[in-house]
Protein backbone atom coordinates (compact mmCIF):
# COMPACT_ATOMS: atom_id res chain seq x y z
CA UNK A 1 0.00 0.00 0.00
CA UNK A 2 1.39 3.36 -0.99
CA UNK A 3 0.55 6.48 1.04
CA UNK A 4 0.45 9.75 -0.81
CA UNK A 5 3.11 12.26 0.20
CA UNK A 6 0.44 14.99 0.31
CA UNK A 7 -1.43 13.13 3.02
CA UNK A 8 1.63 12.80 5.26
CA UNK A 9 2.91 16.40 4.90
CA UNK A 10 0.57 17.94 7.51
CA UNK A 11 1.59 15.21 9.95
CA UNK A 12 5.30 15.86 9.43
CA UNK A 13 4.80 19.63 9.73
CA UNK A 14 3.00 19.08 13.05
CA UNK A 15 5.82 16.91 14.37
CA UNK A 16 8.46 19.46 13.33
CA UNK A 17 6.46 22.35 14.83
CA UNK A 18 5.96 20.49 18.12
CA UNK A 19 9.66 19.71 18.34
CA UNK A 20 10.60 23.32 17.62
CA UNK A 21 8.22 24.68 20.25
CA UNK A 22 9.47 22.26 22.90
CA UNK A 23 13.07 23.33 22.24
CA UNK A 24 12.36 27.06 22.18
CA UNK A 25 10.13 27.40 25.27
CA UNK A 26 11.90 27.93 28.60
CA UNK A 27 10.84 24.85 30.53
CA UNK A 28 11.57 24.39 34.18
CA UNK A 29 10.43 22.10 36.93
CA UNK A 30 12.30 23.74 39.81
CA UNK A 31 10.13 25.97 41.95
CA UNK A 32 10.62 27.39 45.39
CA UNK A 33 7.86 26.54 47.81
CA UNK A 34 5.42 29.08 49.18
CA UNK A 35 7.23 31.06 51.85
CA UNK A 36 10.58 30.54 50.06
CA UNK A 37 12.39 33.06 47.87
CA UNK A 38 12.56 33.70 44.13
CA UNK A 39 16.26 32.83 44.09
CA UNK A 40 16.77 29.51 42.36
CA UNK A 41 13.62 29.59 40.24
CA UNK A 42 14.39 29.37 36.55
CA UNK A 43 12.23 31.49 34.29
CA UNK A 44 11.91 35.00 33.00
CA UNK A 45 13.53 37.72 35.13
CA UNK A 46 11.21 38.99 37.88
CA UNK A 47 8.95 41.85 36.78
CA UNK A 48 7.74 44.44 39.28
CA UNK A 49 3.94 44.82 39.35
CA UNK A 50 1.42 46.66 41.51
CA UNK A 51 3.61 49.77 41.76
CA UNK A 52 6.63 47.72 42.79
CA UNK A 53 4.97 46.12 45.82
CA UNK A 54 5.17 42.69 44.16
CA UNK A 55 7.54 40.90 41.80
CA UNK A 56 6.23 38.28 39.36
CA UNK A 57 8.39 35.55 37.88
CA UNK A 58 6.91 33.46 35.07
CA UNK A 59 8.03 29.97 34.08
CA UNK A 60 6.67 27.00 32.14
CA UNK A 61 6.78 23.54 33.70
CA UNK A 62 7.50 20.27 31.91
CA UNK A 63 3.78 19.74 31.26
CA UNK A 64 3.46 23.08 29.45
CA UNK A 65 1.68 24.89 32.27
CA UNK A 66 2.55 28.55 32.83
CA UNK A 67 3.30 29.23 36.49
CA UNK A 68 3.58 32.71 37.98
CA UNK A 69 5.36 33.16 41.31
CA UNK A 70 4.58 36.32 43.30
CA UNK A 71 7.01 37.66 45.86
CA UNK A 72 6.96 40.62 48.21
CA UNK A 73 9.69 43.26 48.03
CA UNK A 74 11.57 41.19 50.62
CA UNK A 75 11.72 38.32 48.10
CA UNK A 76 9.36 35.98 49.98
CA UNK A 77 7.00 34.03 47.69
CA UNK A 78 3.47 34.54 48.97
CA UNK A 79 1.44 33.26 45.99
CA UNK A 80 1.42 31.20 42.80
CA UNK A 81 -1.00 31.20 39.87
CA UNK A 82 -1.08 28.68 37.03
CA UNK A 83 -2.80 28.03 33.73
CA UNK A 84 -2.21 25.22 31.28
CA UNK A 85 -2.79 21.67 30.11
CA UNK A 86 -1.65 20.03 33.35
CA UNK A 87 -1.92 20.70 37.07
CA UNK A 88 1.47 21.80 38.41
CA UNK A 89 3.43 19.87 41.02
CA UNK A 90 1.45 21.07 44.05
CA UNK A 91 3.67 19.38 46.65
CA UNK A 92 6.64 21.33 45.24
CA UNK A 93 4.74 24.63 45.07
CA UNK A 94 3.10 24.32 48.48
CA UNK A 95 6.13 22.88 50.26
CA UNK A 96 5.52 22.85 54.02
CA UNK A 97 1.87 23.86 53.46
CA UNK A 98 1.06 20.75 51.41
CA UNK A 99 -0.05 18.66 54.41
CA UNK A 100 -2.42 21.41 55.51
CA UNK A 101 -3.79 21.64 51.96
CA UNK A 102 -4.34 17.85 51.73
CA UNK A 103 -6.26 17.81 55.01
CA UNK A 104 -8.48 20.66 53.81
CA UNK A 105 -8.89 19.12 50.34
CA UNK A 106 -10.12 15.82 51.78
CA UNK A 107 -12.71 17.64 53.89
CA UNK A 108 -13.78 19.87 50.97
CA UNK A 109 -14.21 16.89 48.61
CA UNK A 110 -16.31 15.02 51.15
CA UNK A 111 -18.56 18.07 51.52
CA UNK A 112 -18.98 19.13 47.88
CA UNK A 113 -18.29 16.22 45.48
CA UNK A 114 -17.34 18.80 42.80
CA UNK A 115 -14.79 17.19 40.50
CA UNK A 116 -13.98 20.29 38.41
CA UNK A 117 -13.39 23.08 40.92
CA UNK A 118 -12.12 23.23 44.45
CA UNK A 119 -11.41 25.87 47.04
CA UNK A 120 -9.48 24.82 50.10
CA UNK A 121 -9.27 27.39 52.87
CA UNK A 122 -6.93 26.67 55.75
CA UNK A 123 -5.66 29.23 58.28
CA UNK A 124 -2.17 29.13 56.76
CA UNK A 125 -2.83 28.52 53.02
CA UNK A 126 -5.62 28.94 50.46
CA UNK A 127 -5.72 26.94 47.20
CA UNK A 128 -8.24 27.44 44.39
CA UNK A 129 -8.09 25.21 41.32
CA UNK A 130 -10.33 24.06 38.56
CA UNK A 131 -10.80 23.38 34.92
CA UNK A 132 -11.33 20.52 32.59
CA UNK A 133 -8.98 18.06 30.98
CA UNK A 134 -6.05 19.91 29.32
CA UNK A 135 -7.26 23.29 30.60
CA UNK A 136 -6.44 23.90 34.26
CA UNK A 137 -6.24 27.14 36.20
CA UNK A 138 -5.53 27.85 39.81
CA UNK A 139 -3.91 29.95 42.45
CA UNK A 140 -2.59 29.56 45.94
CA UNK A 141 -1.51 32.11 48.51
CA UNK A 142 -0.50 32.59 52.10
CA UNK A 143 -3.12 34.86 53.70
CA UNK A 144 -0.73 36.03 56.41
CA UNK A 145 2.05 36.90 53.94
CA UNK A 146 0.16 39.14 51.50
CA UNK A 147 1.93 42.51 51.28
CA UNK A 148 0.04 45.48 52.71
CA UNK A 149 -2.62 46.68 50.28
CA UNK A 150 -2.43 43.56 48.07
CA UNK A 151 -5.37 41.16 47.73
CA UNK A 152 -5.51 37.83 45.88
CA UNK A 153 -7.68 39.51 43.24
CA UNK A 154 -4.74 41.83 42.43
CA UNK A 155 -2.74 38.88 41.09
CA UNK A 156 -3.32 38.56 37.34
Amino acid sequence: MQVSRNILMPFYRGVVLSAAISVLLPVTTAHAALGGTLAGIAGTPPVPILNGAVERLTSVDAGGTTINAYASNTGQIFAYTWQGPTVPDLPALLGPYYASYRAGAAAALAASHDLHDSRVVQPDVIVESGGQMRSYVGRTWLPGALPAGVTPDDLP
